[in-house]
């Protein structure tokens, strides 16, 4: 196939390429050239999105059987991007997430579920963030002459990540110790890699599959407890998790999903953060390798970043417990236990 993506050298966008290279597509890649290299054998072509001139030159005399939009997050700037490319691809396949429904992560999702009321001509603080992917969608819809295929994934992990959740908690298990952890160690899961979600997209394209497909991992495929001892089976750590009720945390103003990453309390908005169903994709295909097997490969990646690579960021929001508010809650928690005469170490 011959196929362009918007991006292609991060996270979701790098795996892809690198899976359509191996398979032996010919891929071209768009972007500004500024989050890093793109893999040897594509055409890259210099431009920026958000400029109508540098999007008339990429398509003036290419065509391809599909164009791959791993990066579009404002619905104006996309539908622009749609309508230049009309014409010049068959099938435009838009990343979305699950964020594009109304309901999630409150509530379990699936396809046929509502999404943000946002429009297809939105732009940056029109709507609320998490509203623009409904809007992107929409405008992929309404301007695109042609095919349109949407993917959206819940929690992506793996190596390259750029958000980094699952690297913090394999940095922080490889330090060792006790391990303040959030809720409890049987607590369901849902965790997808990306090299799958990208063996997805690439195999929906090949076959002219188009329509819409969440694409979030199969759920329970493991568990909080279960994670954290993976962690702490591929870091070779002595790392003992403390597992602590979302309440104690809560009431001690522990922020969700950015100082304990993955970490959601219940009944506080998402109970169903990791319930979407992935049954229409698995239908077509989609499989999730173990998530030991991820944990393996990420530990491996994470590794070899270097101690110069920075924080891990979720936007603009450092991820990670402060160590010493960390030891400081686990010896709350250690005095609240005993005193009801129990373990605190369970």
């Amino acid at each position: 196939m011959r196929i362009l993506v918007i991006g292609g050298t991060e996270f979701l966008g790098r795996a892809f390429v690198a899976q359509a290279l191996e398979r032996g597509d010919r891929v071209t890649t768009f972007n500004r050239g500024l989050s890093g290299p793109d893999a040897p054998g594509v055409e890259t072509v210099r431009g920026d999105r958000e400029v109508a001139g540098d999007l008339r030159a990429l398509v003036e005399g290419r065509r391809w059987d599909a164009v791959v939009d791993t990066r579009g997050g404002v619905p104006k700037v996309v539908g622009e991007t749609a309508r230049i490319l009309s014409g010049h691809a068959d099938t435009y396949l838009f990343v979305s997430s699950c964020h594009a429904y109304a309901d999630w992560p409150a509530e379990p999702v699936d396809e046929r579920s509502p999404r943000h009321p946002c429009p297809p001509d939105a732009e940056r603080g029109d709507v609320p963030p998490n509203a623009l992917k409904a809007g992107c969608e929409r405008a992929v819809e309404q301007h695109f002459d042609g095919g349109v295929l949407i993917v959206n994934p819940g929690l992506i992990v793996g190596p390259y990540d750029d958000v980094g959740r699952l690297p913090w908690w394999l940095e922080r298990i490889a330090r060792g110790g006790r391990v303040l952890a959030g809720g409890a160690p049987d607590r369901a899961m849902q965790l997808v890699d990306v090299r799958d979600i990208a063996a997805f997209m690439l195999g929906a394209l090949s076959e002219g599959t188009t329509g819409r497909f969440l694409a979030t991992g199969i759920r329970s495929n493991t568990t909080w407890g279960d994670l954290l001892r993976d962690c702490t089976a591929v870091t070779g750590s002595d790392a003992e998790p403390v597992w602590v009720d979302d309440a104690f945390l809560a009431e001690r103003g522990v922020e969700p999903w950015t100082e304990l990453p993955l970490w959601m309390p219940l009944g506080k908005g998402g109970d169903g953060v990791w319930l979407a169903s992935s049954a229409a994709a698995r239908e077509r295909g989609f499989h999730c390798r173990p998530v030991a097997e991820t944990v393996r490969d990420t530990w491996e990646w994470v590794r070899g970043r270097g101690a110069d690579a920075g924080p891990w960021m979720q936007g603009e929001t450092p991820l990670g417990i402060d160590p010493g508010k960390e030891s400081r809650l686990l010896a709350e928690w250690d005095a609240a236990v005993s005193g009801r005469g129990g373990d605190a170490g369970s």
